[in-house]
């Protein structure tokens, strides 16, 4: 960015006309995007307020854009279809998110006018031009510019695209992307609010999707960007608001009132007086005008509030008021603890995985898993309600043989409503699950997505080492109290000494009908060295096969193999 505006490509840039069809599909794929990290996107938010529906209003809005894309002539230019989506996403924009959302599609189509020669101009001028006077706009809507929101996201995203203006379209996109994701990361130490939080800046997210989804429509592929673990998990239940009855302090961030309208009529100059008015009533203000200026003077207000009536009052002495939207945060939050069925779900897809053991547990939410802990035992109805605080709209559940499998009918029967589908995949032990886990793709169509976890799961032969409580007859013959037992599934077809004895026993039995990746979770019991004694005996007796192994902690297997 220099002092005088958005860099803006050179005249001597020769690169063929952007496609208007390529826009619609970019729209489209946005609403995908969005669609799928909605409630990451709502649990992540906690700045200006934490209320949780920061995806799903950066969702409502690009749908209006995306819609308003679809609904033009099959030869609309691309300036008439980019003016479209701005037009769209200007009009039903929802929360300070998608107000600012909407000023990225406002930037793009004021680009176009600016470098459109007979309704055409060169993707790589529109998205470096576009993108800059985004940032610009955005960062004057907003009354208090903060540095580790989207608006720092979009700065560094413009320049990026200025700096490689002369590059191909795909290579340019994917350095704004992948400068992106670099940028997000940071907003995490850039606001005190988000470092109190451990969390990325939930706008600056939803950016990241829309910029990403650029670069699938232009190459095919994109990267896959890490989940990003957010403060509100479970659909976002909004903290730091006052309870009802409590008094609400206009200096403080703590409002209970959203408000949001349109403005016709106003003159320019008042615009400054009534962002000042609202600033002395709350925060979270965001003005911003019109996408064009066919329709006159119009603007879009939003502001967090105690007092929404005088809010609104405020815009009725500058102009014509109209689409007058509140919400109470206080209630919303009521409603959904109170009523979760009665709504739709804030997140498209989560997993739900049992697992025994601490480090289990934290490897499994990593993978972006929520947890059930079943180290003390499990009821049918514990985990219907880990289920149902999931909040998504499927739910991939791998019980890991907590359960009888008629329990889990009883579970899917609490669990399963209109608004929620439940599918129960057949793992019978955490490294099944883990193997599903590694190919859950949240993009993928749910019954594909659930259909490839469960052929992940079913293709991993499952394995561990137990220690005998009493004698016994096995399969590998008679046992005593305190013999390793190695076993296959449930049979136990090893009897060693001890547990290195036992496990490289067993894992050579395993593979001994092929494979190409052991796994290993350790127990709490496992012995010094044994891991390492095992990996060794791995790598010369069986070249070529890759060995894993966590220390999960389970307290009733020494340890648990998964061979692929």
């Amino acid at each position: 960015m220099n002092a005088d505006g958005p860099n803006t490509p050179g005249p001597g840039t020769r690169q063929a006309p952007m496609d208007p069809g390529l826009l619609r599909d970019w729209s489209q794929e946005c609403v995908r995007g969005l669609t799928a990290v909605r409630g990451e996107i709502n649990d992540l938010n906690v700045f200006p307020i934490p209320d949780s529906d920061t995806g799903s209003n950066m969702l409502h809005t690009m749908t209006a854009a995306a819609t308003a894309c679809a609904d033009t002539a099959p030869d609309a230019t691309l300036t008439q279809v980019i003016r479209a989506a701005a037009d769209g996403a200007t009009g039903q924009a929802r929360g300070n998110s998608g107000i600012i959302l909407s000023q990225v599609l406002v930037g793009l189509a004021d680009a176009a006018d600016i470098n459109a020669v007979d309704g055409a101009v060169p993707f790589n001028r529109l998205w470096a031009s576009g993108l800059g006077l985004a940032a610009l706009a955005a960062t004057r809507a907003v009354s208090e510019p903060r540095d580790g929101t989207v608006l720092t996201l979009l700065r560094q995203a413009a320049a990026t695209a200025a700096d490689l203006i002369d590059a191909s379209p795909g290579d340019l996109a994917r350095a704004v992307a992948d400068g992106c994701a670099d940028d997000l990361e940071r907003t995490t130490e850039q606001l005190p609010e988000l470092a109190r939080a451990g969390v990325v800046d939930a706008g600056g997210r939803g950016l990241l999707v829309l910029v990403d989804s650029m670069v699938r429509v232009l190459t095919g592929v994109s990267a896959r960007r890490r989940r990003y673990q957010g403060a509100l998990a479970g659909g976002g239940d909004p903290i730091g608001h006052p309870s009802a009855g409590e008094a609400c302090d206009a200096n403080s961030s703590e409002m209970d009132f959203e408000v949001m309208y349109t403005i016709e009529g106003a003159p320019a100059e008042q615009i400054p007086v009534l962002r000042a008015r609202l600033d002395g009533l709350g925060d979270a203000v965001v003005i911003v005008g019109d996408s064009s200026n066919t329709a006159g003077e119009r603007f879009s207000v939003h502001v967090h509030t105690c007092e929404p009536g005088d809010a609104v009052e405020a815009g009725i002495e500058v102009g014509r008021v109209s689409a007058i939207r509140i919400s109470c945060f206080v209630l919303d939050a009521h409603r959904a603890s109170h009523d979760p069925d009665d709504r739709p779900a804030a997140r498209a897809r989560g997993v739900v995985a049992v697992v025994d053991g601490d480090g289990a547990a934290e490897l499994f939410e990593q993978e972006g898993a929520s947890v059930v802990r079943s180290d003390d035992g499990l009821d049918a109805a514990a985990l219907a309600q880990a289920i149902l605080a999931v909040d998504a709209a499927h739910v991939v559940v791998m019980a890991n043989g907590a359960l009888p499998a008629q329990d889990l009918v009883t579970v899917a029967a609490d669990a399963r409503s209109r608004h929620r589908t439940v599918v129960f995949l057949p793992t019978l032990s955490m490294v099944q699950c883990l193997s599903a886990l590694a190919v859950h793709d949240i993009a993928a169509a749910p019954d594909a997505d659930a259909y490839a976890m469960a052929e992940a799961a079913a293709s991993t032969r499952r394995g561990s080492v137990m220690t005998a409580t009493e004698p016994a007859l096995t399969l590998a013959g008679a046992c005593d109290a305190g013999d390793l037992l190695g076993l296959i599934g449930m049979d136990v077809l090893v009897i060693g000494p001890g547990q290195a004895e036992a496990a490289t026993a067993l894992v050579d039995l395993m593979l001994s009908t092929g494979g190409e990746l052991v796994t290993v979770l350790a127990g709490a019991d496992i012995a010094d060295g044994v891991l390492e004694r095992l990996e060794r005996h791995v790598s010369a007796a069986h070249p070529g096969v890759e060995f894993v192994a966590y220390q999960s902690g389970q307290a009733d297997e020494v340890l648990q193999v998964g061979v692929e």
